[in-house]
Parts: C-alpha cells; sequence; structure tokens
C-alpha cells in the first residue's frame, strides 16, 4: 500500500503525533517525513511501508480518496492459554494507565492467576498498576473473593471483600471502561478469556456487582 501525503498527514494527526514522533517510532530522520507531506519528494517503498504497519498496529484504516478512518473495534475477542491472560492484564493496565476509573472483578483466586501468568510477570503487573495508583489517583479497584480467601496479593491497589462460599463461583469476570471480560480455567487449553466491548453489558453488570459489594463482607487485610 502506498499512502498520499494527506493520508500520512492526517493518520499522523490521528494518532496525535508530531512529525518528529513519527519519525522516530519508525526509525527514520525527520526529513523523509516533511519533505512527503509537503510534496517535495516522494518517499521510498520500504519507509512507506514501515508507516503503513504503525498505523495500521495504531487501528487505522485507509479509504478511498485520500480518506483515513478509525478501525471498528471488535465486539469480541477470544484470548487463550498464558500468553492470552498476559495480554489481558497488560490490557488492563493500558486502560488503567489511560482513564482510571473503577474496575472491578469477581470470582477471583489471585493464586491461580500467578501460576498461569508467572510470578515474574505477576510481580511485573503488581508493580506497574501501584504506580498507576499513585500517578493518577482516580484509579479504584474492587475485588470480591471467597470467604476465607487471605491471598491478598494485590492489596497496594485492590479493596477486598469476602463473599459467603455457597453464592462465590470460581468463574472470574472484570469490567473495566466498556470491557467485560469473563474467564474459563477449566477449558482445554485454557484459560480462555472472552473480552465483550459492549457498554450496555457492562452498565448491567456493574449495577450486579454492586449489589453482590454491598452484601459482601469488607476484609481488613491489615489484622489477617
Amino acid at each position: 500500500m502506498y499512502l498520499s501525503s494527506i493520508q500520512v498527514k492526517n493518520a499522523r494527526h490521528h494518532l496525535n503525533m508530531s512529525q518528529q514522533e513519527l519519525a522516530d517510532a519508525v526509525g527514520l530522520s525527520i526529513n523523509p517525513i516533511r519533505d512527503y507531506e509537503s510534496g517535495t519528494k516522494l518517499m521510498r517503498e520500504d519507509n512507506m511501508q514501515k508507516l503503513v504497519k504503525l498505523f495500521d498496529e495504531g487501528g487505522l484504516r485507509f479509504t478511498p480518496y485520500n480518506g483515513v478512518e478509525e478501525k471498528p473495534k471488535e465486539q469480541i475477542v477470544t484470548l487463550i492459554g498464558r500468553e492470552g491472560l498476559q495480554r489481558f492484564f497488560n490490557g488492563v493496565h493500558e486502560h488503567a494507565s489511560l482513564n482510571g476509573g473503577t474496575i472491578v472483578m469477581i470470582g477471583i483466586d489471585e493464586t491461580k492467576f500467578i501460576d498461569t501468568i508467572t510470578p515474574e510477570f505477576s510481580q511485573d503487573y503488581l508493580a506497574r498498576m501501584t504506580e498507576v495508583l499513585k500517578k493518577r489517583g482516580d484509579l479504584e479497584v474492587l475485588s470480591i473473593i471467597c470467604e476465607g480467601d487471605t491471598n491478598f496479593c494485590a492489596s497496594e491497589y485492590n479493596e477486598y471483600r469476602w463473599i459467603s462460599k455457597d453464592i462465590f463461583h470460581d468463574v472470574p469476570f472484570y469490567i473495566y471502561g466498556d470491557t467485560f471480560a469473563i474467564m474459563d480455567f477449566e477449558v482445554k487449553p485454557g484459560p480462555q478469556i472472552t473480552l465483550i466491548n459492549s457498554p450496555a453489558m457492562t452498565k448491567a453488570y456493574r449495577k450486579q456487582f454492586k449489589v453482590l459489594w454491598d452484601k459482601a463482607q469488607p476484609v481488613n487485610i491489615g489484622g489477617q
């Protein structure tokens, strides 16, 4: 694909990048970007493909008549296995970093998470999320776990409550932003994480979570 100078300029603006930032992102000097956008020179094919790849990964697509638009978000995405669970947590961290807000979860067994994503990834993730909490100040993470569970692995940024064993089910779901995620650790290969982008669904499940949260028992971690 060979983009017009107008498409390159508009795509750059879509991603809120300066000419220098775009050049740095693809390993070029600023001159090829500046010259092409101004119409002074053509761009080499290999450099153009670097731009195309960057814009594609940035969520853009190109249409006739010099058009540029954001790709429609996938409504349902499925992630599988250890790599999938790590991708999921990286996505949660990215959302928290950019947006803050309230993240809620229920059905959590954190030791199972750690065993799957590896202790090394877990420690790195916990450190990153703790840093987000310190920097933003508007991040809230609420977690409903099974009564008696004392594995408060993310207590630096996570508020826990216990729910009775007869209600608790070890099928975790998360809500962050407009994303609802549910996890199945029993399926093979697993775990399987299904992400659904739906403002209506997240609104409904946040209400259900609130009912359970209000019924759940606050946990005094310092007293455990």
